[in-house]
């Protein structure tokens, strides 16, 4: 009987996916392709015996030989973990932050759980958004975090480290989706397989009333990008959870609540305000500067709807920052004896006040 011949399938050389780097790294020689060839993936070195085994059982049997098993695409990455233990995590597990051309930065022992604002979030969030930071498991970006879905959420949330979609859990709090306040997240964990469908995103505030679709943060293929997006997610709804990150200084409607500067009646204005009387905290100038996109450009446009200044709207008011919404603010601003650079249609903590007292 002639020997069934069997092929051990293995990727390009070149390949430098997070697994294959970490096989490269721990396998014997003895487990490693014929010389010549690139290092083989524990899960084509696993194929082969799987297929031989079952080629010798056949051909005991007098059954035709089995044909050989080809290799996955990615050898799997469990960090610190033996092969087959655990399941990988497409984020590359928890991370330091690196620094540009220099070496990891450990974060601080313990689990830190840095104060931060629901504005610094998205002001943050923002960021990334508007550089295209492109997608990447393995590159880090010039802030140091990593340049995949969790990673950004540890860069919005200024985490000491880069975190994965199983430990963003330490740092956050369960809540419910009509608890949802733009700076939270939308996290689904499988942690049966990671592999399969983990992915987190940032709230970015309601875009209808009925709480179908909201603005949503998110890092991944080609670049960070922010979209209205159906209520939980495109695919895999049921298993995305609403979370609250631990470290966040509230006021009134979860805003800011850091003490502000003395107000007056110019339109400019540091972040920070915190509510009083039943007005909403002022969110900052930084969300309703020209291209700004948040929940709070809607806030003031409905406000300035309800006080008889929304003439300039054709359309109503909407989540990204426009003339029309810079003339209404001023507007309002003429309406209170204001002239000149206190009446220039930006809203600032006086005039936030004013419009929603």
């Amino acid at each position: 009987m002639n020997t069934p011949v069997f092929e051990e399938f293995d990727p390009a050389s070149d390949c430098d996916c997070p697994g294959c780097r970490h096989w490269r790294r721990v396998l014997p020689f003895s487990d490693r392709s014929p010389a010549g060839r690139a290092p083989g993936h524990p899960a084509a070195h696993r194929a082969l015996i799987a297929a031989t085994a079952a080629a010798a059982a056949g051909a005991a049997l007098g059954a035709a030989p089995a044909a050989a098993a080809p290799a996955a695409a990615h050898a799997p990455y469990r960090p610190g973990v033996p092969a087959g233990d655990e399941p990988g995590t497409p984020q590359g597990g928890t991370a330091p932050l690196h620094g540009p051309g220099a070496g990891p930065a450990r974060p601080p022992a313990g689990t830190v759980i840095p104060a931060t604002t629901r504005a610094e979030i998205i002001a943050r969030a923002e960021k990334w958004v508007a550089a295209k930071v492109p997608y990447s498991m393995t590159a880090y970006w010039t802030d140091g975090y990593r340049q995949d879905c969790s990673g950004y959420v540890s860069m919005a949330w200024s985490l000491p480290g880069n975190e994965w979609t199983g430990s963003l859990g330490l740092y956050a709090d369960r809540i419910t989706k009509e608890e949802l306040q733009p700076g939270d997240i939308l996290l689904f964990h499988n942690p049966a397989d990671p592999q399969n469908g983990s992915h987190v995103v940032i709230f970015g505030g309601w875009t209808d009333s009925a709480h179908t679709h909201y603005t949503a943060y998110e890092q991944t293929p080609p670049h960070t990008r922010r979209q209205t997006t159906p209520y939980a997610y495109w695919s895999n709804s049921a298993s995305y959870l609403p979370y609250r990150y631990k470290g966040l200084a509230t006021g009134a409607a979860g805003t800011a609540a850091a003490a502000a500067p003395a107000q007056t009646g110019r339109a400019s204005g540091a972040a920070g305000a915190p509510a009083s009387h039943g007005v909403p905290g002022y969110p900052g100038r930084a969300m309703f500067r020209p291209g700004a996109h948040n929940p709070y450009v809607t806030q003031l446009g409905r406000q300035l709807v309800r006080k008889g200044f929304g003439a300039s709207y054709t359309t109503g008011p909407g989540p990204r920052w426009g003339e029309a919404d810079r003339r209404g603010v001023e507007a309002f601003q003429r309406s209170q004896g204001w002239r000149g650079g206190a009446a220039d249609g930006y809203p600032g903590p006086e005039t936030w006040r004013r419009l929603f007292s």
